[in-house]
């Protein structure tokens, strides 16, 4: 596995650095559940950032970090299902893209609104529809997650079915989760560490106590592999590392996410913080495409099956 930044690559992350500056901070006084900016989706598209796993020369290891990076910003953009599911089916399908699993109509989907395209995948294949109005009904304060999230009412009759197989669909729904959860990850570790750093105790920053810094080493070390197995599963096409991708990303944000609140003390208890901002969305990609359970059962299937 290639461990180097192509030039190209490279040079698409400093544009991204350069077009997300105005969004790497959280706006002032903003106690929000969940921050998102039309703006700056509309500034992705026109630039043509997630439509580069399309591209022969870039790819989908490119897609997926581009995605990483997105992750990092404490708004919530759909580009995971856009940069990394979308090509397979049709690079044209309306965004944004709203993945839901047949028969879990009662769960959350995230950034799914009116326009917005839905696309199901269960034993009968793939298949998508453009969501009206009558079938979205608006989360409102059921739910506290950092993503706009909504309920689906109905799988209407009249879809379109998709020539990708369902397993083939899956196998990229776990890239764009894995590749999105290394980004939360880091993101949140980042903002756990610098607020670690400049908190003080008994006269010194609380970390530069042994037990808080081994803790946060660990994390570190579940971080980078989030982000390393998700660059593979992008590069390789396979379903095993795919699945193990998505396992590994749904288990460290188990771990992690309870320890970054108490590190921060009442801090960590308020929206004050931004904090939550990465965890709460965290928490919702834990039980996408049935959480670490189902994952494990597909990285087995295809790694022995």
């Amino acid at each position: 596995m290639l461990l180097t930044l192509s030039e190209d690559q490279t040079q698409i992350l400093d544009f991204i650095d350069s077009l997300t500056r105005p969004y790497v901070g959280v706006p002032m006084h903003d106690t929000s559940f969940a921050l998102t900016s039309d703006e700056l989706d509309r500034e992705l598209v026109e630039g043509g950032f997630l439509d580069v796993a399309g591209m022969p020369e870039l790819g989908p290891v490119t897609a997926a970090l581009i995605v990483e990076k997105l992750a990092r910003l404490p708004f919530a953009i759909e580009s995971a299902a856009s940069a990394l599911v979308r090509p397979l089916l049709d690079p044209e399908l309306p965004r944004p893209i709203c993945l839901v699993e047949e028969g879990q109509l009662r769960k959350p989907v995230r950034f799914l609104k009116a326009g917005a395209t839905v696309v199901v995948v269960g034993a009968t294949g793939v298949r998508s529809f453009t969501a009206s109005e009558a079938q979205v009904r608006d989360a409102g304060d059921e739910v506290l997650y950092a993503y706009p999230v909504a309920y689906l009412n109905e799988v209407p009759a009249d879809t379109r079915l998709h020539e990708l197989s369902a397993d083939e669909l899956r196998r990229a729904w776990r890239v764009a989760l894995a590749a999105e959860a290394a980004g939360l990850l880091a993101a949140a570790l980042q903002s756990v560490t610098t607020y670690v750093s400049e908190r003080k105790q008994f006269g010194r920053p609380i970390a530069a106590f042994q037990a808080l810094r081994h803790r946060l080493a660990e994390a570190q070390v579940l971080t980078n592999g989030a982000y390393w197995l998700a660059m593979r599963a992008a590069g390789t096409g396979d379903a095993g590392d795919a699945a193990l991708a998505a396992l590994h990303a749904q288990e460290a944000a188990k771990r992690v996410g309870y320890d970054y609140h108490q590190f921060l003390g009442a801090m960590g208890m308020t929206l004050e913080h931004p904090l939550h901002l990465w965890t709460y969305r965290l928490k919702l990609l834990t039980a996408e495409l049935g959480g670490r359970g189902a994952q494990a059962v597909a990285a087995a299937d295809a790694i022995w099956g």
